[in-house]
């Protein structure tokens, strides 16, 4: 696909179809109520298609069927090794299809073509592929026990999983939750974001194609007050795993109390900073990576780096840099291979961002950007936008903004930068930049979050957990530890002749 050009996608656009009904027990099927809601390409304002409108009727459907499949058996107590075979099919059907996944979040959500084909859609693939080949992996325990008594601790699946996924990585967040869940022998109820439900839908259908049984993975598109409250307050659905604003990971932590006491596995807000000292060996690499780790998405990531708190003496330097990386990444056409930046997902995200940068030009210095800007006269774009002498106290540095925009704010210590740096509602992520490893153990051991990058940014992969402390919630993605969600610890204890 590196080949391929603005016009390549153009065309491939135009001809894509798109799959815009529930997917439940093994087909696609209207809304029970045949509402309908418009799901629009944020770049250019076009409705794409009109999708059905979930809500508790469509869910209760969709939580029977995925319970009726758990208690058949066919997926459920299936050989781990043979839901492995699945999982790995459905793996390469995604890789088969790759530009088309890359396309269905590139027009429903505005990220770039590039990021939805090299990132976003293989790394679903590799996910699937990743869950499936550590699942026959797994072992069981035999507890210590003494003669005549046999203690096995097993792992088994919870039964049907609720999954509320958000805008913007819809593929990947969907997979986060989906891979781990199926892997370990659930059923799933997915519930993507409104704003960007085309992908998961035609996930579901590539499941199905792959051989995952009917009711096993359903998707109910529609919105958070009905259809994810219905999911949420569901009383036969038994682990529900979510990824949103704190706000609503609240609010499914009141349903669980308020239906069957469901696990809620929430990774909600963050608000990261990128602590930059003086000693830092390569500070091009610093600002290479500081501008990635708040632009990349258009700043539509819980664990963007959104604040720096660079050391005072290379603060001007480290924002000239930055300025320059700033201005060489102008949104342009998702579709077109060279843009640097997408769209924002809709007008209303737009407007919120826009609201911050305009309250922050009164309280902080505009270094660069601050402008929301269209192109080909169309579209939801917000210029990457840096503030300079932002107070700690400010909107800038304590809200999550979830947009291109960064807060720079000077240190003179190292317990000055750990101290602002930890003064936050939120504990997702951070970044260390520094040339000696004992201040980047030190640093990173003070730091209360659930990943620290030292000399890069949000650094993930398969093998280690993606979560946070505090307000940013307690939930894990990705890793062995995910599986630690979507199972139970189950004891037999057998009594035998010794």
């Amino acid at each position: 696909m590196a080949d391929l050009s603005h016009q390549d996608w153009r065309t491939r656009a135009a001809t894509l179809g798109f799959r815009n009904k529930a997917f439940i027990d093994g087909k696609f099927v209207d809304a029970a109520s045949g509402r309908t809601f418009d799901s629009i390409n944020p770049a250019t304002g076009a409705v794409l298609t009109a999708v059905a409108e979930c809500d508790a009727e469509d869910v209760d459907r969709a939580v029977t069927a995925g319970r009726r499949a758990f208690e058949a058996g066919h997926w459920s107590r299936m050989a781990p090794g043979d839901r492995k075979a699945v999982l790995l099919k459905l793996a390469d059907l995604i890789r088969a299809n790759l530009e088309e996944m890359a396309l269905l979040d590139s027009l429903d959500m505005g990220k770039t073509i590039t990021d939805a084909s090299t990132v976003d859609a293989p790394g679903s693939a590799h996910f699937f592929q990743w869950y499936a080949e550590a699942i026959d992996k797994i072992y069981d325990e035999v507890a210590p026990t003494g003669p005549g008594d046999l203690a096995l601790v097993r792992r088994v699946p919870l039964g049907v999983v609720g999954a509320v996924t958000p805008w913007n990585f819809p593929l990947d967040m969907a997979t986060w939750k989906a891979a781990a869940a199926l892997a370990a022998g659930n059923s799933v109820v997915l519930k993507p974001a409104e704003q960007s439900p085309l992908s998961a839908l035609r996930l579901a259908e590539l499941a199905a194609e792959a051989g995952v049984p009917d009711g096993v993975f359903n998707v109910v598109p529609g919105y958070g007050h009905t259809a994810g409250k219905a999911l949420g307050l569901h009383m036969d659905v038994d682990c529900l795993a979510f990824t949103g604003s704190t706000a609503i990971g609240k609010m499914f932590m009141q349903y669980s109390g308020q239906s069957n006491l469901k696990q809620v596995w929430p990774e909600t807000g963050g608000k990261s900073p990128n602590i930059v000292f003086a000693d830092c060996e390569n500070l091009d690499a610093a600002a290479d990576m500081a501008a990635f780790g708040i632009f990349f998405n258009q700043g539509e990531v819980c664990s963007a780096n959104s604040r720096l708190y660079v050391e005072r003496a290379i603060k001007d330097d480290l924002i000239a840099k930055l300025k320059e990386r700033a201005e060489a990444m102008q949104p342009g056409d998702p579709l077109d291979p060279v843009s640097k930046m997408g769209a924002i997902v809709d007008e209303k995200q737009t407007q919120g961002i826009m609201g911050f940068v305009e309250d922050g030009k009164k309280t902080a210095n505009l270094v660069t950007g601050g402008d929301r800007v269209t192109v080909d006269g169309k579209g939801c774009f917000v210029q990457p936008t840096i503030f300079d002498e932002v107070t700690q106290d400010n909107p800038l540095a304590r809200d999550e903004i979830f947009g291109p925009v960064l807060s720079v704010i000077a240190f003179d210590s190292e317990d000055d930068a750990v101290r602002m740096a930890n003064d936050s509602i939120y504990g997702l992520a951070a970044s260390v930049w520094t040339g000696g490893l004992s201040r980047a153990c030190r640093v990173a051991d003070r730091l209360n979050v659930g990943t620290v990058s030292v000399n890069t940014v949000d650094a993930l992969s398969a093998q280690t957990p993606f979560g946070g402390m505090k307000q940013s919630g307690f939930g894990r993605d990705l890793s062995l530890h995910s599986l630690d969600k979507y199972t139970a610890l189950k004891t037999t204890w057998i009594k035998y002749q010794a």
